[in-house]
């Protein structure tokens, strides 16, 4: 047998019979079967629920009777952002961001029903993922297992005796590393079932797994290299948790503190007002006489070559409905897209705290993969927002073209005339069905891959130092 698989061989043996290294990973795998069972559960019920949601609410849409088309641009509708597969593992920023949007005429409403702060409000663990797991726990599970791997050698003296074998410090090294390897792949089990229960043997579980595969490649050969630096294992073990704390624990919230201070975004109370105030300035899509729709209406005239509003082949109500809506779009839009950047400003000052924390560069990357990530959000907002506008543009169309403008105006004193205003329930059906799909694979991928070149350079730095420790006979 190779020196290499001999001393991982014993080294195993000598975790079997330490009830420190035992403990905490029963514990672990304990944490993880509970955190996955609950996850799975919670996201493959938000995804049931929000998928009939969806249907129930387009239902309700299509089953209203025959109606003035603007009664039903203010009637409105709600879209659901359904989870993607591997939401089921990480469920990113899913958690904390709303789940639907009411779509409605004049406004763009934001993302409502969160399921951390619909559901009971159960603590910082209450969302405990299998990716929370994977990113914080199972490190420190390493580290307990395998801090003392190359240290305990030096104590005891045994290092000596085993360099006068046939092996290098090197082969020393490895072959500790390898044993703790081991019991990385063995607690990466669950996960593989998770990815092929989530999406069978697609690429983008495959590359979840392989990431995280990298991340604890990258804690394990960290907890052997500063063992094998370590002149005891009370120092490495000093050593890796204070390396655990400031990557894990408060490397991500100074990030994101310092983010938030350095970049502030508005609230969204502010944000609101802002665009109120915005809108006060524009027209009043509801009044075809508004000033401010003076030179559409002359127009209007000279087109058709006609002297009053009243004369013309089309409802002057539903242009100025259909210009007022596009009039506010733009200004909404304005206002959206420079929150977006704010936002993403804010995710990007936090990736590049990633060079520092390999938490973080595993997060970026998980939630990428995952498409649970904020990119994927502002992709829902988005398409969100170009549903909004379509179907309260068709329904305006729908108001010029087929709407007489004479019963139009005397429609609240005429009951014939009100009836007459009212367009047939086939036209609801211009609303299109809302279905969220996840982001293309390429997409993922690309915004996941600066994360993994970071955990590949994680885990060249930590080999490099376990290659390059001092020999350990060497005092």
């Amino acid at each position: 047998m190779s020196p290499v698989f001999r001393i991982a061989a014993e080294e195993w043996r000598y975790w079997r019979r330490s009830r420190l290294g035992l403990a905490a990973s029963v514990v672990i795998v304990i944490v993880l079967l509970a955190s996955a069972v609950v996850t799975w559960r919670e996201v493959a019920s938000e995804r049931d629920q929000r998928e009939q949601l969806q249907t129930t609410a387009e239902n309700i849409f299509f089953d209203q009777p025959a109606r003035h088309p603007h009664r039903m641009v203010h009637y409105g509708h709600y879209v659901f952002r359904t989870p993607p597969p591997l939401a089921l593992i990480d469920p990113g920023v899913d958690v904390y961001t709303g789940a639907a949007v009411f779509l409605e005429g004049h406004r763009q409403n934001s993302a409502t029903f969160s399921p951390a702060y619909s559901g009971p409000q159960g603590g910082s663990f209450a969302n405990l993922s299998p990716a929370t797991v994977y990113q914080v726990l199972v490190p420190l599970m390493l580290i307990a297992v395998g801090f003392s791997a190359v240290a305990r050698e030096r104590e005891r003296g045994s290092d000596l005796l085993l360099l006068t074998a046939p092996m290098s410090s090197r082969e020393l090294w490895f072959g500790k590393t390898l044993a703790l390897a081991a019991v990385a792949a063995l607690v990466l089990l669950p996960l593989l079932a998770a990815v092929v229960l989530a999406t069978g043997y697609a690429l983008d579980g495959i590359m979840l797994l392989v990431g995280y595969a990298l991340y604890l490649l990258g804690w394990v050969c960290l907890t052997t290299s500063v063992s094998a630096r370590s002149r005891s294992s009370s120092n490495a073990l000093a050593v890796l948790l204070s390396l655990w704390l400031a990557a894990c624990i408060v490397l991500p919230r100074v990030a994101a503190s310092g983010a938030e201070v350095l970049l502030p975004v508005p609230s969204k109370i502010e944000a609101d007002l802002a665009v109120a105030k915005a809108m006060r300035s524009l027209g009043d899509g509801h009044n075809a006489a508004d000033p401010a729709f003076e030179q559409l209406r002359a127009n209007l005239l000279v087109q058709h070559d006609v002297d009053k509003v009243e004369d013309l082949p089309v409802n002057i109500r539903g242009v100025v409905a259909e210009a007022a809506e596009a009039e506010l779009k733009q200004v909404m839009d304005g206002f959206a897209e420079g929150y977006a950047i704010q936002e993403k400003a804010q995710a990007d000052a936090v990736r590049w705290s990633s060079l520092l924390s390999p938490l973080l560069a595993i997060r970026g990357f998980s939630t990428s993969l995952a498409g649970t990530d904020l990119a994927h959000r502002h992709r829902f907002l988005i398409e969100a927002e170009e549903a909004r506008y379509r179907f309260v543009q068709e329904l305006n169309q729908l108001h010029a073209s087929d709407l007489n403008y004479a019963d139009d105006i005397r429609r609240s004193s005429d009951a014939g005339a009100e009836k007459r205003t009212r367009v047939s329930s086939d036209n609801w059906e211009s609303l299109a069905k809302f279905r969220l799909t996840p982001d293309p694979l390429a997409d993922r991928l690309g915004r996941g891959l600066p994360f993994f070149a970071l955990l590949l350079a994680f885990l060249v730095l930590a080999t490099v130092l376990g290659v390059t420790a001092r020999p350990a006979g060497v005092r």
